[in-house]
C-alpha cells in the first residue's frame, strides 16, 4: 500500500525530514523502509494480545489480567505508528517531487506484492477459524437473513469500484487526464458508499436482529471477518483518496503512476477478498 511512488532520487535532507531509507539499514538493503516491519510487528502483536486477554480470563488464569490490554494498547499504538510514519514518508514528504525510477516503481510494486501476500495469510487466518466452527454442529436459529438486498447491492457496488478503477488507470497510461479524474473520482465515491453500506447492515442486524458479536461462535466469525474487510476497505479508501488529491495536483502521467498502480493492487485485492467472504460467510452459512 505504499504511496512512495512519485519520490525523487534525492537521498538528502528533504526540508528537514530524515527519510529511514539507505543510511538506516546494513549494507546490501538498498533502498528499503523499516515502517512497514513496525506495522507488522504492531499488527502481530494485536494477536498475541487477543491471546494473552483469553489466557488472562478464568477462575484460575494463566497469566495476569492485565497482561491483555496492556499488550493491546502497546500493539495498537506501534501499529497506528508504524502506519503514520508509513503513509507520512512515503506520502507527505516527498509531495511535490516528480517520481520514481524505472527501478524505483518496480521495487514499490514488489513490495506491495508481498504485502498483499501476507494479508491472505491474516485473512487466512480468521477463514480458518471460521472452518474450524463450521465443521461441527451447525444451526441458522437465530441468524438474520444475511442474503438480503443489501449485501447484494453492497456487493455489486464494490465490485462495480474496481472496474472503475481498473479503466481509470487505463485511462490515465493514455493521457486521458479528465476520464481518469472522473473515474478515480467515483471510484472513491463507490468505496465510501461501500462502507456506509456495511455499516447500516451492523446496524440492522445488532439493532433490529440482535445478531451481536457475542452471539455465539458464528458471530464472533461474521463480525471478526466482516470487520477486519472493512477496515481493510477503509483503509483502501484513504489511499485512494491521497491518490485523488494528488491526481488533481497533477501528480501523474502516462510515466509517473507506480501510485495509482499499488493503490489498485490493493483495492482489487480487497474486492476479491469480499467476493470470497460473501461464498463463505454470507452463501455458506444457509447451507
Amino acid at each position: 500500500m505504499s504511496l512512495a511512488d512519485d519520490t525523487s532520487e534525492d537521498h538528502g535532507d528533504h526540508g528537514g525530514h530524515h527519510l529511514p531509507a539507505v543510511e538506516d539499514w546494513p549494507r546490501g538493503f538498498g533502498e528499503a523502509s523499516w515502517w512497514p516491519f513496525i506495522t507488522a510487528v504492531g499488527a502481530g502483536g494485536i494477536y498475541f494480545a487477543a491471546a494473552l486477554f483469553v489466557l488472562g480470563r478464568g477462575q484460575e488464569p494463566l497469566v495476569d489480567p492485565m497482561y491483555g490490554p496492556a499488550a493491546g494498547v502497546a500493539s495498537v499504538g506501534l501499529f497506528l505508528a508504524g502506519l503514520y510514519g508509513w503513509l507520512y514518508h512515503a506520502f507527505v514528504v516527498n509531495f511535490w517531487e516528480s517520481g520514481t525510477d524505472e527501478h524505483g516503481s518496480g521495487t514499490l510494486r514488489m513490495a506491495m506484492i508481498l504485502f498483499l501476500v501476507s494479508e491472505v495469510a491474516t485473512f487466512g487466518a480468521g477463514f480458518v477459524y471460521y472452518f474450524f466452527i463450521r465443521a461441527g454442529a451447525w444451526s441458522t436459529d437465530g441468524f438474520p437473513d444475511l442474503l438480503g438486498s443489501l449485501i447484494v447491492i453492497n456487493t455489486s457496488i464494490l465490485i462495480v469500484s474496481s472496474f472503475t478503477l481498473h479503466f481509470a488507470h487505463v485511462a490515465l497510461r493514455k493521457n486521458n487526464r479528465t476520464r481518469f479524474l472522473q473515474l478515480l473520482g467515483l471510484t472513491l465515491l463507490l468505496g465510501v458508499v461501500f462502507i456506509g453500506g456495511q455499516i447500516y447492515e451492523y446496524y440492522e442486524f445488532i439493532v433490529h436482529e440482535g445478531f451481536t458479536l457475542t452471539g455465539g461462535a458464528f458471530g464472533s466469525a461474521f463480525y471478526g471477518l466482516t470487520g477486519l474487510h472493512g477496515l481493510h476497505v477503509s483503509l483502501g479508501a484513504v489511499l485512494l483518496g491521497i491518490v485523488f488529491f494528488r491526481a488533481l495536483k497533477g501528480q501523474y502521467s502516462a510515466e509517473k503512476h507506480t501510485s495509482v498502480s499499488t493503490a489498485s493492487m490493493y483495492w482489487h485485492f480487497v474486492d476479491v477478498v469480499w467476493v470470497f467472504l460473501v461464498v463463505v460467510l454470507y452463501v455458506g452459512a444457509e447451507i
